[in-house]
């Protein structure tokens, strides 16, 4: 078995107590001694610290890089103003997805954090579509840590006017990182990318602010989930178009029109057949990945991609994929769960509403 790789805040997490689990190849912290559970509400409440440096990190850098990924993505890269980020995806000449990613503008060129599965799969994928146009840099010894939560801004008060899906470089706690206003549990919050060094001085001392508390994997997931956001590998996959997957907003009026990135046709001129949804099962009983959606008669139309416990909603909901007529808010569909019928119905998402700074 090939040896897990380690964050530089490994030492930290077990210190912390923490339950380690393999995560894409490295040993991650799913959860600490409060429970997940807690770390979620920390989330939503207070502030909590997640590890994410398992993510890709890296550069393309040269004249042209943005028109350079264009090629690839059907997101306005070109547009990016200074210090802006974006969401975008990878899409392949079927219309599927390949990756999701946050494309930031830096001087000289485009930041990328892209997916931990697929950090090794995109650096070969850009490298072979733009490695003769761009300067492609992996940054595997920075580490990347998540502060959110409505008290993360208390936190760090000198970056309080730093807008939402915006990044500017500056000291954190005294620690030299580059700073975004961005995160992936739909509340207001941090990312901050540093030196893998620099990693342990500045956790010990987000840490030591009153307001703060580590939080893991599973309530990474569950915070996500409550948010309406994709996990590529289960909401998102090499054979679902962005149209299905409800993020027609990542493809803006000048890239439909000229078009130029892979499965543009594909996409734009076959109207979806399927769409993601939210679903709430009724009950306390969790449906999971890969569970059966059933229609009225009780035959299978569609499937659960993520599911599981809603801690501000006390029950359990889901994501997951229904034929475009059955994806209207309160349609009433059932769960094949263990062979038995369990009723649910469509929901609108996200399930919690985002609260992201908006100056």
């Amino acid at each position: 078995m090939t040896d897990l790789l380690k964050t530089p805040l490994h030492a930290m997490h077990l210190a912390a107590g923490a339950r380690m689990e393999p995560f894409v190849g490295y040993d991650m912290p799913l959860r600490y001694p409060e429970g997940s559970v807690a770390e979620h509400n920390q989330a939503r409440n207070r502030a909590a610290l997640f590890d994410v440096s398992h993510m890709g990190q890296l550069r393309l850098m040269g004249e042209g890089a943005d028109e350079a990924l264009e090629t690839l993505v059907p997101g306005d890269i070109r547009g990016l103003g200074d210090g802006a980020m974006r969401y975008t995806l990878f899409t392949l000449e079927n219309g599927g997805i390949l990756d999701d990613l946050i494309v930031s503008r830096i001087p000289g060129g485009l930041g990328l954090v892209v997916n931990a599965a697929r950090r090794k799969g995109d650096t070969e994928h850009l490298r072979s579509h733009l490695g003769d146009r761009v300067d492609i840099v992996p940054e595997p010894d920075r580490a990347l840590l998540a502060l959110q939560g409505p008290a993360a801004v208390a936190v760090l008060p000198d970056f309080a006017d730093l807008p939402f899906m915006a990044w500017r470089e500056g000291e954190a706690c005294g620690v030299p990182a580059r700073v975004s206003r961005s995160g992936y549990t739909g509340e207001d919050g941090f990312e901050l990318s540093v030196a893998g060094a620099d990693a342990e001085a500045l956790a010990g001392r987000l840490l030591a602010h009153e307001a703060v508390a580590w939080a893991g994997l599973d309530a990474r997931n569950s915070l996500r989930l409550e948010a309406g956001l994709c996990l590529y590998g289960r909401d998102l996959d090499e054979d679902t178009t962005p149209l299905e997957a409800g993020l027609g907003w990542t493809l803006p009026k000048r890239r439909r029109e000229e078009r130029g990135f892979p499965g543009a046709a594909r996409i734009l001129d076959n109207p979806p057949v399927r769409r993601r949804v939210g679903m709430r099962p009724e009950g306390r009983v969790i449906t999971r990945e890969g569970s059966d959606v059933l229609d009225g008669s009780g035959e299978p139309v569609g499937w659960v991609a993520s599911g599981g416990f809603s801690p501000v909603l006390g029950g359990p909901v889901a994501m997951g994929y229904l034929p475009v007529a059955l994806a209207a808010p309160d349609t009433e569909i059932a769960f094949d769960i263990r062979g038995k019928p369990r009723p649910g119905r469509v929901v609108r998402l996200p399930f919690v509403p985002h609260n992201y700074f908006r100056g």
